[in-house]
């Protein structure tokens, strides 16, 4: 039986670590978590009651008073009393950072820090992890990158090349540890039941209606809601006729129906999963103006193109299930061999949705990504509808903030 004794150590251990964190007291920080010998992670301990982390509680520490006459809340202008907090609090965060605090991770009301901070309007802080969301995605790509180059030569040194991956993503000397960790805290909440993988869905059977196409494990493949969505896309790709497009995932055809509507001279159409092929033969896809249907996977079928020569005036990507890697793959490495040098891509930008940092951070991420793939992106914020009753009978929401960012993207001048 445990020593009731050790329960009650750990406890005020714990409880001591949050209370420096919400008085942003560094130096006491510092000392807790580096000379704690009886928790394992003590830059990352839990209250029991609210799941805060210390994150948290030094972000919660820095809700403004509604009451005063010069709050955050009340006007915007912070007065010096406030804006001395959210300095100590930035500092705080920082120094939490650099320890390994995991920048996304959930309390038991389901909020990551960043979700904290963006709710209580404290702008600078919510930015702040921000940044560190972007860190630790950046990272986690790189050593993605460096798991391929050893698969291929299995003598290379792992050790210098995570080494060199950190060294390479810090950013004004914040280090993004305990990057595992924080990748899989939020999936780990939202993801219950098989795993939504690119391989299983191509597998499933497929159930269409009118509003929503759902794979075998009820995830919603494409929703009517998206419709505005494809519409402005459509137009934004396609501003006059006689355009050679090319989409990549079909899905209930709600995209390539808008793009049927701009007069395209070629309209190309990639989809994987033979279930929706079938239904596009069905619906006479197959007999539309200038419409060619490509069966099979985007990675298999591109590469023939790029070797027979065609190009594209237009390129639009909505795949379902596959991975952020596999995105950066398609833009890196595919779309400059298909598109003209005047021409411009877009894309469905759901990553991250679930909450609004994460998309946030996608955001930075994708645009940093683009740009060293010689893209330029621009945003055009589109404001949606509430989506409350729209996931009856689908597994998770797969929306949850206010809005939708539509990129354009073109070559860098």
């Amino acid at each position: 039986m445990t020593d009731p004794t050790i329960e009650i150590d750990v406890d005020l251990d714990v409880q001591e670590i949050l209370l420096a964190a919400s008085q942003h007291d560094i130096p006491k920080l510092r000392q807790l978590i580096r000379s704690n010998q009886t928790i394992a992670n003590p830059v990352n301990v839990k209250d029991p009651e609210t799941g805060y982390a210390p994150l948290h509680a030094a972000i919660a520490a820095c809700e403004p008073d509604d009451e005063e006459p010069n709050g955050v809340q009340t006007n915007g202008e912070q007065g010096d009393e406030q804006k001395s907090i959210e300095e100590k609090g930035s500092a705080t965060v920082r120094f939490l950072l650099q320890e390994g605090a995991i920048w996304n991770d959930l309390d038991n009301n389901n909020e990551t820090p960043g979700c904290v901070a963006r709710r209580l309007g404290l702008r600078e802080l919510y930015e702040q992890l921000v940044d560190a969301g972007v860190r630790a995605e950046l990272l986690l790509n790189r050593l993605d990158g460096y798991e391929e180059l050893e698969d291929d030569d299995e003598e290379e040194d792992e050790g210098q090349e995570e080494q060199t991956g950190a060294e390479e993503v810090e950013v004004e000397g914040d280090s993004a540890p305990q990057l595992v960790e924080a990748a899989t805290a939020t999936e780990t909440a939202m993801e219950t039941g098989p795993d939504v993988t690119n391989s299983r869905y191509l597998d499933s059977n497929l159930t269409f209606q009118n509003d929503r196409l759902l794979d075998q494990d009820q995830n919603g493949v494409m929703m009517a809601w998206e419709t505005d969505i494809m519409a402005k896309s459509a137009k934004k790709l396609l501003p006059m006729s006689g355009l050679r497009v090319l989409n990549v995932g079909h899905g209930m055809g709600i995209v390539d129906g808008f793009i049927q509507e701009q007069s395209p001279a070629e309209h190309h159409i990639i989809e994987a999963h033979p279930e929706v092929v079938a239904e596009m033969k069905r619906k006479g896809w197959g007999e539309k103006p200038g419409v060619t249907i490509h069966e099979g996977r985007w990675q298999d079928i591109l590469p023939d193109l790029v070797g027979q020569g065609v190009m594209f005036d237009a390129i639009y990507y909505d795949t379902f299930a596959e991975s952020y890697g596999d995105f950066r793959e398609f833009f890196s490495e595919q779309v400059i061999g298909l598109l003209e040098q005047e021409g411009k891509w877009s894309f469905f930008n759901g990553m991250g949705a679930d909450r609004q940092i994460s998309y946030d951070v996608y955001q930075k991420v994708a645009e940093m990504d683009l740009m060293d793939a010689g893209f330029d992106v621009e945003w055009e914020e589109i404001a949606l509808p509430k989506l409350d009753n729209e996931w009856d009978g689908v597994r998770r929401a797969y929306w949850q903030i206010e809005s939708y960012r539509l990129p354009l993207c073109k070559y860098m001048d």
